[in-house]
C-alpha cells in the first residue's frame, strides 16, 4: 500500500507541472512555416502546438517537422503554411493524467511531446519526455515505485 501512495504523490503532480508554467506557446494553422522556425527558435523550444481559433489544437509543430518536410526537401518556408506539414496524429493528455500513463503514450506513439488539454478540449500548452523525467527524478523513491509498477503491472 505505501508503494501505491508514494507513486500516486508523483502522479498528481502532471496537473503542477503544466500548471506552473507562466507561458503558453501555441501558434495558428496559418502561421508561416519560416514564422514558426523563428518562434521555436526565439523561444527555445522543440515543439509547439497548433491551436484553432477556438483554442483547441489541430496539430503539433516541430523542429523536425521543419527540417524533414522543408529543408530536406528544398522547399520555400517563407510561403508554406503550418497547416501544410504539422503532424496531426494527436496524443494528448489531461491534468488528471499519470506519469505512469504520459510514459506508455511516449513509448507506444514514439514521441518525445504530449498535448495537454483541459476539460472542454482546449490546450493548455505541451510536456515533454524530459519535463516528466525531471519530475520523476526530483524523488528517488517515486521513480523507482514508478519504474516498478511500469515493468511489473499489477494484474
Amino acid at each position: 500500500m505505501h508503494k501505491r501512495g508514494r507513486v500516486g504523490e508523483v502522479m498528481s503532480q502532471i496537473g503542477q507541472l503544466i500548471g506552473n508554467r507562466t507561458e503558453f506557446f501555441a501558434v495558428s494553422p496559418e502561421t508561416t512555416v519560416h514564422e514558426a522556425a523563428v518562434y521555436l527558435r526565439d523561444h527555445q523550444i522543440r515543439a509547439t502546438v497548433v491551436c484553432d481559433k477556438e483554442g483547441r489544437p489541430v496539430g503539433v509543430i516541430s523542429q523536425s517537422d521543419i527540417s524533414d518536410k522543408v529543408a530536406a526537401e528544398n522547399k520555400c518556408p517563407a510561403w508554406m503554411r503550418v497547416k501544410e506539414i504539422m503532424s496531426t496524429d494527436l496524443v494528448w493528455v489531461t491534468l488528471q493524467s499519470s506519469i505512469e500513463e504520459c510514459f506508455h503514450l511516449l513509448d507506444r506513439h514514439g514521441i518525445y511531446h504530449l498535448v495537454v488539454v483541459d476539460h472542454s478540449g482546449k490546450s493548455m500548452g505541451m510536456i515533454s519526455a524530459q519535463d516528466i523525467l525531471r519530475l520523476v527524478a526530483s524523488d528517488e523513491r517515486a521513480r523507482a515505485d514508478l519504474l516498478q509498477n511500469w515493468a511489473f503491472p499489477s494484474m
